[in-house]
């Protein structure tokens, strides 16, 4: 009999969309098949320390997405042997357990980033989706715009401007180019953390500094009026489309708030009202976004409507949420894979590309 593969739910994280990794991990381990995976779960607390929670979810205010909390325990470290990698407990440099491969369930910074992976990738251990290079473009908004830019594929015009020299920037220059309604956002940040929306030049410098709380990179983007539609993709090199979910936000833009603490903040529309050509023309349009910006294992591909029929991409989402009402599962649900199933071949496709990987000559 096969041994169960261990696989390191790695959650929680220095970003400040810690609270909602929380909840993703919950839901991540409750579906995995514990007929074929056995969950070995790593919390990372606020300050980048990481906490051994064995198989089970240890959490403060569980069912509260406002005060959901980490609790602390076992401070571990991973050990990198030549046939195994291992779980140290801190205290006494015992192996609390081994991993097979990493589910990074990290959204924002430290874990969509690109960083995460790049610790997978030094250990020698598989990572459930995009790898460093695919990770760190669809994460950071400006590099991830003019490569999209560049492939051809509509985006929203956008300026971007950098701490150390946005003071130089003139708020009539910005309107004269992007119009009076305007998105700033940090250029690497995701579930709509510090991002304004902002119609007077009243509004312009608070919204600035609120987005360089989170980046030293903001994006000035103009207003796209469309219907917000989102895709999951998933695979590697023949990647697949879902069908396609609308966003339909009420009272205002989709913030964080409206996404993951007012369960009225929007109606979602799975699937959305389409016409057979729509659905194709976005799906194809996702797995070139995919491609373009060498995406691995899933993604979420966010995108703009208009009343033209044209598409516009907002953005791609490298580790999308796995909450109760998040977007990539349950567009996958509707298309035909459970959430189970889903995670399954999730793990499977890390695991392909690792063994893919390991069969490259390393020498010359």
């Amino acid at each position: 009999m096969n041994r169960k593969i261990k696989v390191a739910v790695i959650f929680g994280g220095k970003s400040a969309e810690h609270k909602v990794s929380l909840r993703s991990a919950t839901n991540i381990v409750a579906a995995l098949d514990k007929s074929k995976y056995t969950p070995v779960l790593i919390g990372i607390d606020n300050n980048g320390q990481w906490h051994y929670h064995g198989d089970t979810m240890q959490l403060l205010h569980a069912a509260d997405p406002a005060k959901i909390k980490m609790k602390k325990s076992t401070k571990v470290y991973l050990s990198q042997n030549a046939d195994e990698h291992s779980i140290i407990d801190s205290r006494d440099a015992s192996t609390l357990s081994t991993i097979d491969v990493i589910f990074p369930v990290l959204h924002g910074t430290y874990g969509e980033d690109g960083a995460i992976q790049g610790f997978a990738k030094i250990a020698n251990l598989p990572c459930v989706g995009p790898g460093i290079l695919g990770s760190a473009v669809g994460m950071d908004k400006d590099i991830m715009k003019r490569l999209l830019r560049d492939a051809g594929i509509g985006i929203a015009d956008f300026i971007m401007l950098r701490k150390h020299s946005y003071h130089a920037m003139q708020y009539q220059d910005v309107i004269d180019r992007l119009g009076h309604e305007l998105f700033i956002k940090p250029a690497n940040m995701g579930s709509s953390v510090g991002i304004s929306f902002v119609k007077s030049e009243s509004e312009f410098k608070p919204a600035l500094e609120l987005a360089f709380q989170f980046d030293t990179k903001v994006i000035v983007e103009e207003k796209i009026v469309g219907r917000e539609i989102e895709i999951a993709v998933l695979g590697n090199q023949e990647p697949r489309a879902s069908l396609p979910g609308e966003v339909i936000p009420q009272g205002g833009f989709y913030s964080y708030e409206r996404k993951y603490l007012d369960e009225s903040g929007a109606v979602l529309e799975i699937p959305a009202d389409l016409s057979d050509e729509q659905i194709e023309r976005l799906q194809n349009l996702s797995i070139d976004v995919y491609k373009c910006l060498e995406l691995e294992g899933l993604s979420r591909v966010d995108v703009f409507l208009k009343p033209d029929n044209s598409i516009i991409v907002n953005e791609v989402n490298t580790l999308p949420g796995f909450t109760e009402i998040s977007m990539y599962p349950t567009l996958w649900q509707i298309s035909g894979i459970g959430k189970t199933d889903l995670i399954d071949r999730l793990i499977q496709l890390a695991l392909q590309k690792h063994q893919e990987t390991e069969a490259l000559s390393v020498k010359y």
